[in-house]
């Protein structure tokens, strides 16, 4: 067996990002950029009005002042004129600040009336007023290659003028389960057999990791049926197995792909859930080989596949962001396998994250993980520790599991 750690560096150092394609701008929230995006204008274009008010200049708009209102500059429809001495100009929150003024005198420190306006409160140069390029300058890099799209993103390159972005393409994964005993949920079930849970759970592991899943149907228990359920998935960017990854005579993933052209870089890895792990190559298309226990399937999902997922949608290659937490409860000494235990999350007095271990930590038990809120993780050898220990948790809520 090799280490998690040792597995998974493997794993995403054979993989490399999708080709990029360019899609419309309001399709891109979550899509991992392939070009930075580049400010194809200057933000705001003009010395702009952060308020209502009126332009002014400074050195007349003191406490007392009357000045004469020559026009106004709401947004959208700039002042023709300029600003001269005892003048001011009506201004709306993003008109442009006429030439001539300095400052913005707002309207509640002024009195209207006549076509004039009187000075309630002296004027600073320069206030209330937004400066030409204050968010951004033409040409400016505004967001970087390998950035995956937020919300607030979208919104910076719209106000950049790109109605287009250029991206990474999603990730295309076949999940293929095999077995004689499983059915998908709503068919018949075989006698002795159970509900297939892992393709739809990693189906929806894969959509909020930013990958297109493709379930194939469920392979039987046959090497032959196997491989050209395979076959089906060699134009996937990856393929991700379940069941058919231990050492029992039916389990026929390795003997029925090697024949296929499989080529295995590992199997077995130090951890639990999750030991029986595959990962190799089919032709061009990378295998994923995950057990058919469906807690350990999901487990190995969070360690393997959405960093894998990651990669291929162009962002770097990182293990899943930990949480330091304080142990709800003794934790017991660990043996030679890197230990992933469900757990509830809650905060101690002094609003400190508490992770609480289930009592029953079975792999087969998928009503403890979708209890979770995270998985505390306890490296090989890891000492007994008590309650109130601080140690490392993944938390679930980030994969949308």
């Amino acid at each position: 067996m090799i280490s998690l750690e040792e597995a998974r560096g493997r794993v995403l150092e054979a993989l490399s990002p999708t080709p990029a394609e360019t899609i419309a701008l309001a399709e891109g929230w979550g899509r991992v950029l392939a070009r930075p995006v580049l400010a194809r204008l200057t933000q705001p274009p003009a010395d702009v009005s952060a308020m209502d008010g009126y332009a002014v200049r400074a050195s007349d708009a003191t406490e007392g002042a009357r000045l004469a209102v020559i026009g106004a500059a709401p947004a959208g429809h700039p002042f023709p004129g300029e600003v001269g001495a005892g003048q001011a100009v009506r201004i709306f929150t993003g008109g442009f600040v006429p030439p001539g003024a300095d400052a913005i005198l707002l309207q509640e420190d002024a009195e209207a009336g006549d076509g004039a306006v009187q000075v309630k409160e002296t004027v600073k140069p320069g206030r209330w007023i937004r400066r030409r390029g204050l968010d951004f300058a033409a040409g400016e890099t505004l967001l970087p290659a390998g950035r995956r799209l937020t919300a607030r993103d979208i919104g910076l390159a719209a106000a950049a003028n790109h109605p287009w972005v250029t991206v990474h393409r999603r990730p295309r994964v076949g999940i293929l389960a095999t077995g004689d005993e499983i059915a998908l949920p709503g068919e018949p079930i075989p006698p002795g057999g159970i509900v297939s849970s892992n393709a739809h759970a990693l189906a929806a592991l894969i959509r909020a990791s930013g990958g297109e899943p493709l379930v194939l149907p469920i392979a039987p228990d046959d090497r032959d049926a196997i491989a050209a359920a395979a076959a089906a998935a060699r134009a996937c960017d990856l393929l991700v197995t379940t069941g058919g990854a231990s050492v029992g005579e039916h389990d026929l993933v390795q003997s029925a792909l090697g024949p296929e052209g499989f080529a295995l870089d590992f199997w077995k890895i130090a951890m639990r859930p999750g030991k029986p792990l595959i990962w190799g190559r089919l032709g061009r298309t990378p295998v994923l080989g995950l057990p058919g226990n469906p807690v350990s399937a999901l487990v190995c999902g969070v360690q393997f596949l959405v960093p894998a997922l990651a990669v291929l949608s162009g962002l770097p290659a990182a293990p899943p962001a930990t949480l330091l937490v304080r142990a709800g409860a003794p934790l017991a000494e660990n043996d030679k396998r890197f230990d992933h235990l469900r757990a509830s999350l809650g905060t101690d007095r002094d609003g400190r994250p508490v992770a609480t271990p289930f009592p029953m930590q079975d792999s087969s038990m998928l009503a403890t993980l979708a209890r979770a809120d995270c998985l505390i993780l306890r490296a090989p050898y890891a000492p007994a520790l008590p309650e109130g220990a601080e140690v490392e948790a993944i938390p679930l809520g980030q994969f949308g599991i």
